[in-house]
């Protein structure tokens, strides 16, 4: 059984650290020049320090240091976390080549690999579990490398990449307190006590932003959670169920992908055309575009929960649902039919012929006061 007195203690001071640490942190960054400065491609008006990362992390480490996991991998999985660290460092200073911050990316994923941290089995319906063989350790590294990028990706607007990893990282929570995963629990509890404590400097309006170097720190410990949890779980759809979580971050990067393929840009050429520009310049407010992703990742989260307990039938029907939900989401961004929102018409058409008769009695209830 987990100690839930442990985890409570844990998170609040993974919260309370990264919290207050924040402010030395920030300090630091404007007195290095760290900044993330306005420009065609970014929405915010003035310069931000950055470097907010690194808050994170302290915040994470200090509430592992008190549970004191013991585990054949933390050791790799700190040392990766670090390299993943200093990797974004560097390129908040000095905007760094792409392929140098892909290396650090490589050199982390290789880390883990090596040490035997890898996806050997995935659940199929039908087929039953598969043995991946010595396609685990390719699988994986594309995996990390893949899910550290999708959440730097999105890491666009004050407290987005923040509030969906933490969405994500509750959901998985939820499964290892099920599965008693202990490490799974650990790194989720101390990273969303890191992310909530970070939260209140990152939401709009922001006073420091977590840049790459949380980025992709986030990134890099969600994919080795969904790793240790969540392929690792015998249950129908098991290789899906990472996926469905990290659903919001994974189809903007998908998007962004194939968007620059056809292009012909290279796909690590940074641009302002994903989801979250193209809700706002669909008309949605800072705060509504940032709302509307965290609602999304919250209702992919429990699908995935939902997921891991359901049989066959039951997980066909949440892909459907999810399939749906996607639409939805690409419509409200703009990304399908021309910028057209059939189904998002049709469900506030619906909305409103439902809630109308509440609306008139009471007006008509007022009008007779």
């Amino acid at each position: 059984m987990f100690n839930y007195l442990d985890l409570t203690i844990a998170f609040f001071i993974s919260a309370i650290t990264a919290l207050l640490v924040t402010y030395p942190v920030k300090k630091l960054a404007v007195k290095m020049g760290v900044m993330d400065k306005p420009n065609h491609r970014k929405i915010h008006q003035k310069a931000t320090p950055r470097l907010g990362g690194l808050a994170i992390f302290i915040g994470a480490l200090f509430g592992m240091i008190y549970l004191q996991p013991s585990h054949i991998y933390v050791d790799e999985i700190l040392i990766g976390s670090i390299i993943i660290l200093i990797t974004g460092a560097l390129d908040d200073k000095y905007t760094i080549r792409p392929i140098i911050k892909l290396s650090g990316q490589v050199i982390a994923a290789s880390l883990l690999i090596y040490a035997g941290l890898v996806i050997e089995r995935i659940t199929i319906p039908l087929l039953g579990v598969v043995e991946l063989g010595f396609l685990g350790p390719v699988l994986t590294f594309f995996w990390i490398i893949g899910i550290t990028n999708a959440i730097n990706l999105i890491d666009g607007l004050d407290g987005l990449a923040t509030g969906v990893t933490t969405i994500a990282l509750i959901s998985i929570f939820a499964m290892a307190l099920v599965d008693y995963q202990v490490l799974v629990a650990y790194l989720c509890i101390t990273f969303i006590g890191a992310n909530i404590g970070f939260l209140y400097h990152n939401f709009y309006p922001a006073k420091i932003y977590m840049g790459d170097t949380g980025s992709n720190l986030l990134g890099y410990i969600v994919a080795i959670i969904s790793i240790l949890g969540l392929f690792k779980n015998i249950t129908f759809f098991s290789f899906i169920i990472p996926v469905v979580i990290l659903a919001v971050p994974i189809f903007d990067t998908l998007v962004a992908m194939i968007r620059r393929m056809y292009n012909k840009e290279s796909i690590m050429t940074a641009d302002r055309r994903h989801i979250h520009y193209q809700l706002i310049d669909a008309g949605y407010s800072h705060q509504k575009t940032v709302v509307i992703i965290y609602l999304f990742s919250a209702l992919f989260g429990i699908i995935g929960i939902l997921f891991s307990e359901a049989d066959l039938t039951i997980s066909l029907f949440f892909t459907a649902v999810m399939i749906f939900l996607l639409h939805i989401f690409a419509e409200l961004a703009g990304l399908v039919m021309g910028g057209k929102r059939p189904v998002v018409t049709m469900l506030r058409r619906g909305k409103t012929f439902i809630f109308k008769p509440f609306k008139k009695r009471k007006k008509s209830r007022k009008s007779s006061d």
